[in-house]
């Protein structure tokens, strides 16, 4: 029995690809206390201006803002913008330590999903991006939608 949530996109960082090269990506869990989860399942999340670092070996989130639950109870957290753990793999952390500590290189969170009734999170590593960088990207973009809106218009008249 699936539930309806699963797969569901909950939460996305749309700036991450204008402002990073995303050059790898990390699927992870996340240490989530009281009703958090059912927060998130609601879409009540924002990872707008967070980012994550590693610790002692451990890796967290920062700034990720999820909501109080409006039915909680005592469980539910004060500090929607608490740190929270991420679980990934040792070797993976050693790896995405080493990595971000190259110039330039930071840990970027793409998106909020769930996955077999468990909250992920995909991690980025990203390489900023310069001004012309962003440039550049816009009107490759737009050059793509003129290619695009050409062959529709073509395939009207053929028909």
């Amino acid at each position: 029995m699936s539930k309806k949530n699963d797969g569901k996109l909950l939460a996305q960082n749309k700036k991450a690809s204008h402002d990073y090269f995303i050059e790898d990506t990390y699927e992870c869990g996340m240490v989530l206390t009281g009703t958090e989860i059912k927060s998130l399942r609601q879409g009540r999340a924002n990872i707008g201006d967070a980012f994550a670092t590693i610790r002692n070996g451990e890796a967290f989130i920062h700034n990720m803002h999820i909501s109080p639950f409006e039915q909680g109870n005592r469980n539910n957290p004060s500090d929607p913008t608490r740190a929270r753990k991420l679980l990934l793999k040792k070797a993976e952390i050693h790896k995405l330590l080493g990595l971000s500590k190259q110039e330039g290189y930071t840990l970027v969170p793409l998106k909020v999903y769930v996955r077999n009734g468990f909250a992920k999170l995909l991690l980025g590593l990203g390489k900023g991006k310069k001004q012309y960088d962003k440039r550049e990207s816009a009107a490759k973009r737009d050059a793509q939608r003129e290619i695009q809106r050409a062959l529709r218009e073509k395939q009207k008249v053929a028909r």
